[in-house]
């Protein structure tokens, strides 16, 4: 029988530390975006890629400073959930943002499965059937489900030795790379329109937005006041040196003409001039560890929004109960409902609504923000200025998303007004209210 008591976030506080929590936003940065949607960028911005990755690396630092100063305040397992209610308190605005969020998360956490089904399956055939690729994702996602289950701790240990090696993968990578490039191809007068820059950066915000997920493990941190932000700060800095570092390399090894002709494995083509086939297999298995580690972030990420909702009163509360381990009931919803979306759904095209659904969110709390804080002590000209790139970056990629697949603009829009619409209907069905906390700065540094 399953245990219905309530899983207990403050059991496990203390368990992440620094180092653990760099890893998970690591982990959620550099997953399946590098490798997946580098290309399109690539195509997009040819020779400018680098600065593409410039500025979605701001807009994802402006926003990184908002949410360092939430977490400070509000620190918890829900970390932008907790931002919200606190922000906009007991009410249908919250509520449905929260939904919106976690369907956010399932969507990304569908295209990172099916990334990594499709690199590993060719180490097992030149062409794999749509079957095997399945088949793996859905592996994948039942074995990291498995992972965190076991609990924080154990999540943290696993996405570190993860990071560790896709980093110094990537690293190797970009480290031989850099003396292979040929200046002429990165020069000025090679690169496109100023808004085809903008749009790759538009596109490869899904390769940044990772970095939500470390405020998620706030409940489980020694200190989460001081950790927070610096594990926040650390990780975005650490990702866009690397994201340069592999725009620079790929640009600098490859003409925009070739570029646009194998937008699909751009990095693993990039890698062909210095390390040869061996340079296939080595973005390969990088691929593959990032992937995994981004399904792994993500799933403990997602799966405490889903726990703090339901607890909160958005979901039903046995989403909140501990059914195995240390495995929630909005765990394995969230591995479910990720194994149907994976199985069911070719998710190319809904990877930029994915992107886009997340400018809308991290817009959503920089507004909210401005309402606490006074209690954040943050600059208000700061969170105003990531509020207005946000929403500048979401048109840019609206319309384009609009002109090339009007579908995925029309899913976001019914999933958000879905996410508001069941919101509502729930609190009416029920007559559930959002349970607001009240953080001082003494219990939150406790949390």
């Amino acid at each position: 029988m399953a245990d219905t008591t309530p899983a207990k976030v403050q059991g496990t506080a203390g368990q992440i530390g620094l180092a653990a929590a760099v890893s998970i936003g690591i982990g959620g940065m550099v997953g399946a975006g590098i490798f997946s949607i580098l290309g399109v960028v690539a195509g997009a911005a040819g020779s400018a890629m680098w600065l593409s990755f410039m500025i979605g690396g701001v807009v994802a630092l402006l926003s990184t400073y908002s949410y360092a100063k939430l977490g400070a305040v509000f620190p918890s397992r829900g970390g932008a959930v907790q931002f919200l209610v606190q922000c906009f308190g007991d009410g249908v605005t919250a509520g449905g943002i929260n939904l919106f969020m976690w369907l956010g998360y399932i969507i990304s956490l569908a295209l990172y499965a099916t990334a990594f089904g499709g690199y590993a399956a060719t180490f097992f055939t030149a062409t794999p059937s749509p079957l095997l690729v399945k088949g793996l994702a859905v592996g994948a996602v039942v074995v990291l489900t498995v992972v965190n289950a076991f609990g924080a701790q154990i999540m943290g240990r696993s996405e570190t030795a993860i990071v560790a090696i896709k980093m110094a993968i990537l690293v190797l990578f970009s480290a031989v790379g850099l003396w292979f490039i040929q200046p002429s191809h990165l020069a000025i007068s090679s690169w496109p329109a100023a808004p085809s820059i903008l749009f790759g950066a538009a596109v490869l915000f899904i390769g940044y937005e990772g970095f939500g997920l470390i405020t998620n493990a706030a409940g489980d941190m020694r200190d989460p006041r001081t950790l927070l932000p610096r594990a926040l700060y650390v990780s975005v800095i650490v990702v866009m040196i690397v994201y340069l570092a592999v725009a620079v390399t790929v640009t600098g090894n490859l003409t925009n003409p070739q570029i646009a002709a194998s937008k699909d494995y751009a990095l693993a083509e990039a890698a062909k001039p210095f390390l040869g086939e061996f340079g296939f297999r080595l973005i390969a298995i990088a691929a593959l560890f990032s992937t995994a580690s981004a399904i792994n972030a993500t799933l403990f990420g997602s799966a405490n929004v889903c726990y703090m909702i339901a607890r909160d009163g958005e979901l039903p509360r046995t989403l909140s109960r501990t059914v195995w381990d240390d495995a929630t009931g909005g765990l394995m919803l969230t591995s479910g409902l990720v194994i149907l979306a994976t199985l069911l759904f070719d998710l190319a095209g809904i990877a930029m609504m994915g992107s886009a659904a997340f400018l809308l969110i991290y817009a959503a709390v920089n507004a909210g923000h401005l309402r606490v804080i006074g209690r954040t002590g943050a600059s208000r000209v700061i969170v105003w200025l990531s509020i207005l790139t946000c929403l500048g970056m979401f048109v840019a990629l609206a319309q384009y998303t609009y002109a090339q697949q009007p579908a995925a603009i029309i899913a976001l829009v019914g999933l958000l007004v879905l996410s508001f619409v069941a919101e509502w209907a729930y609190r009416s069905w029920t007559g559930r209210t959002l349970k607001v906390e009240t953080l001082t700065s003494a219990s939150a540094s406790r949390v």
